[in-house]
């Protein structure tokens, strides 16, 4: 296409409903080292795509009314990321203001763009122009308009036949488990119009993490210096314009092929390789091999893990907050080759078995004794790495606002580079998404890769 135009609207700021009471609903939410961890992260930016809803329906006014009943409910995403400097040791402590200060709406069109220039890019690529139509593009958590800035923004953009519903969030205050069940509750209250009182009993009371490592003091201080984003970042293969995004569909029948093969390929006491494993297994493989790294090359795969039920004592299902590990397999690009399927899988089914709480309290240990906060797009990210973010779990496809169910997902700018791939469910039952990111070399080779396509589908 040529240059998509995307005109603003309106720009506003929606707060939490008149139920809300500032003073006694006022928390202020300690942040563990984990949600530290991520404070030089960008916020996470998904959105979805949804037919065109009718005309008479007042569909923005009604997003905007159901997203501060929801807001009531979620109340964290309403308030702000506080931080408070102490000069006489040169550390700074941060926590969630939950002041129902409102998160940012953007009401914006692009009417050139239709459905089909979404899903059917010409070029076989996740178009370019896409990347406008999020709403917190660039903003870091521990930037000064991170700080200042809404912990989530959202930009509601029509199509000429569509909507497309765009959405960033601080990583510090919520994982992808939370952002999704808070996305959940505001599709349903919007769907039935619930904006009265009866109908906001059938949702519970948010439950806020309560886990906070005994023996460590907070607010935890870290040195000034952690907390600043350095002003130039390391470019490394992928972050530059070379970076390019395809979408790789497994189909049911797929994902059992995969998971079968891998599952068959060791032993019976290791055979509980997931779904996503074998998948991700699958990627992982197929990636190295177009890579034309050195066989003695050091290669890592990293997949996030959602640690509520792995703590002890267990926190619950639905508990809100940041309560992600990384898992980390390591390995040589001579051993992944030498290896099928299964030995890849088996790898990643390990690390994900380690993160236990033993290991999760020791990370939160030692990593307040010396503080090192994760920069997505800087040393940390190699051409040696793969990153597995989201879920093929997470209920992405039920969100109806009123007008129909979402018809595609897509991740938008934010802590992508070279490697890093997104797992969502497809919109069929038991299909996996992987929407990917690449070198263009490396991606040009995969998408030529008969061995690799045997199993799956080019979106």
């Amino acid at each position: 296409m040529g240059d998509v135009v995307v005109e603003v609207i309106s720009k506003s700021i929606v707060r939490p409903d008149e139920s809300y009471n500032e003073e006694s609903d006022r928390v202020k939410i300690h942040l563990t080292p984990w949600d530290l961890f991520f404070l030089r992260a960008e916020y996470a930016q998904r959105g979805l795509l949804f037919p065109q809803p009718d005309p008479d329906t007042h569909f923005i006014s009604r997003l905007k009314s159901s997203l501060s009943v929801a807001l009531n409910i979620f109340y964290p995403f309403a308030g702000r990321l506080v931080k408070i400097e102490n000069q006489h040791d040169g550390t700074a402590s941060f926590h969630v203001d939950c002041d129902g200060s409102g998160v940012r709406f953007v009401h914006a069109s692009a009417k050139s763009v239709s459905l089909s220039d979404v899903l059917e890019p010409a070029d076989g690529h996740v178009p370019e122009f896409l990347k406008r139509f999020f709403p917190a593009n660039g903003v870091t958590s521990c930037d000064c308009e991170g700080i200042s800035d809404s912990l989530i923004a959202f930009q509601v953009t029509e199509l000429k036949d569509g909507v497309f519903i765009g959405f960033g969030y601080n990583h510090i205050v919520a994982d992808g488990t939370s952002f999704w069940s808070f996305f959940n509750t505001w599709s349903e209250i919007c769907f039935h119009g619930g904006f009265d009182s009866d109908h906001r009993r059938k949702f519970p009371p948010l439950v806020l993490r309560g886990w906070f490592l005994d023996g460590i003091e907070y607010p935890i201080r870290i040195p000034i210096s952690e907390t600043e984003t350095p002003p130039n970042r390391v470019v490394v293969l992928g972050t530059s314009s070379s970076l390019q995004e395809k979408i790789f569909r497994f189909t049911s029948r797929n994902v059992s092929e995969l998971k079968e093969k891998a599952n068959g390929e060791v032993s019976a006491d290791d055979r509980r390789i997931s779904s996503l494993q074998a998948v991700s297994a699958y990627m992982w493989r197929a990636i190295i091999r177009n890579s034309e790294l050195s066989p003695e090359e050091v290669i890592c795969f990293k997949l996030l893990v959602d640690m509520r039920q792995r703590l002890n004592p267990p926190l619950e299902k639905e508990c809100f907050g940041n309560m992600v590990g990384f898992a980390t397999a390591t390995t040589t690009v001579r051993e992944m080759l030498n290896n099928g399927l299964g030995w890849a899988a088996l790898q990643i089914n390990k690390t994900v078995g380690s993160q236990t709480n033993e290991m999760f309290r020791e990370f939160a240990a030692n990593w307040v004794k010396k503080p090192s906060i994760i920069l997505m797009n800087g040393n940390e990210a190699s051409s040696n790495s793969v990153v597995v973010a989201s879920s093929p779990r997470f209920n992405v496809y039920g969100n109806d606002f009123g007008w129909g169910k979402p018809i595609a997902v897509r991740a938008g700018p934010g802590n992508t580079r070279h490697g890093k791939l997104i797992a969502y469910p497809g919109v069929d039952q038991g299909d996996i998404e992987i929407h990917t990111y690449l070198s263009s070399a490396v991606l040009e080779k995969l998408s030529t890769d008969a061995e690799f396509l045997k199993h799956l589908c080019v979106v």
